[in-house]
């Protein structure tokens, strides 16, 4: 492994580790793009990891020791509640850990200090990290157009969307490649006719782990038109600086943030009908309440716990919501 690579375990600052010559790479992406996620998970859990832990912690874990990762950024606040633990064992067996938190009020004054500590242990400034963040504009901008031709003409299918906007969040450790590569593909979406399905779904929650999930819903008659959480690793609102950029992002702070950004794009993209993936074991399950009670919008509830394909019952009850919406 490159020594310049740095582990991440969700969206940090990543024009932090950019402007100190690091190439960040997210290990959810390694980890489920991965040819056999499934064997990453049994074999953290031949290391010791409990049956009843979140799959996606366990497949971090094996990433980690696949790819001989020697440093990782972890998120230890505004991420996963398991986090710490899997650092602690990460660091007993050696991988340099580097923690970072994002407050849980959205303190501007507090995330000021975690973006200049941060900057500190790496070795650079916050004046480096923000003439990074002047190049990655340009790279997200095309991302954001991408996500507006999933919605606006249809040009682009839910998956494609998912697959650009979740990469922003390492842009895969090159990002004047992502970007040209980004762009390409803009250039053949925007040649396509456009297009729309009956049904126009949002997707909330984390990135499901499921592998098939938008092949499923496409062959239903469904489209996806807003995918909430990798749509956040693009940074789609304007900022002028890191701290107003990262004090937008609303993954790491209350639900009640995100929900508010969430019913506002699902007005915005004429979503009917919402999908809310939770993750077996997974603290944030508790916020599905939350979600039927606050979007305003019919609910899905979908929960898988292993990767692989959607289950016979799944499917089931994602064709029956889908007939429901669009009769």
């Amino acid at each position: 492994m490159d020594e310049r690579v740095v582990g991440i375990t969700t969206t940090v600052p990543m024009e932090i580790l950019l402007a100190a010559g690091l190439r960040p790479l997210d290990l959810n992406n390694a980890f489920i793009t991965s040819d056999d996620p499934g064997t990453m998970v049994a074999e953290a859990e031949r290391a010791g990891f409990p049956r009843t832990m979140c799959a996606w912690v366990k497949g971090l874990y094996a990433a980690v020791h696949r790819l001989a990762v020697r440093r990782v950024v972890a998120v230890v606040e505004g991420d996963c509640s398991n986090t710490q633990a899997l650092m602690e064992i990460l660091e007993s067996e050696g991988v340099e850990v580097v923690d970072f938190a994002y407050p849980w009020r959205r303190d501007a004054a507090a995330l000021e200090r975690q973006l200049a500590r941060l900057a500190e242990r790496f070795g650079t400034s916050l004046a480096a990290a923000e003439a990074v963040k002047t190049q990655l504009d340009p790279v997200r901008a095309t991302v954001h157009e991408i996500d507006r031709r999933t919605w606006e003409t249809g040009q682009v299918t839910g998956a494609e969307n998912f697959y650009w906007t979740v990469n922003c969040s390492d842009f895969l450790g090159e990002p004047d490649r992502f970007d040209a590569e980004a762009q390409a593909f803009l250039a053949e979406a925007s040649r396509r006719p456009p297009a729309g399905g009956p049904v126009r779904l949002g997707l909330l929650g984390v990135p499901p782990i499921c592998t098939d999930l938008f092949e499923r819903l496409a062959e239903m008659g469904a489209a996806v038109v807003l995918n909430e959480m990798p749509r956040q690793f693009a940074m789609p609102g304007p900022s002028a600086t890191l701290l107003e950029q990262y004090s937008r992002y609303t993954y790491p702070y209350d639900i009640f943030f995100r929900l508010d950004d969430a019913r506002r794009e699902c007005r915005r993209r004429g979503v009917t009908g919402v999908v809310h993936y939770v993750q077996s074991f997974c603290y944030r399950q508790l916020q599905d309440r939350l979600v039927r009670e606050r979007m305003g919008l019919p609910v899905l509830t979908l929960e898988c716990d292993r990767p692989g394909p959607l289950d016979a019952a799944s499917r089931t009850r994602l064709e029956a919501f889908i007939e429901m919406l669009g009769g």
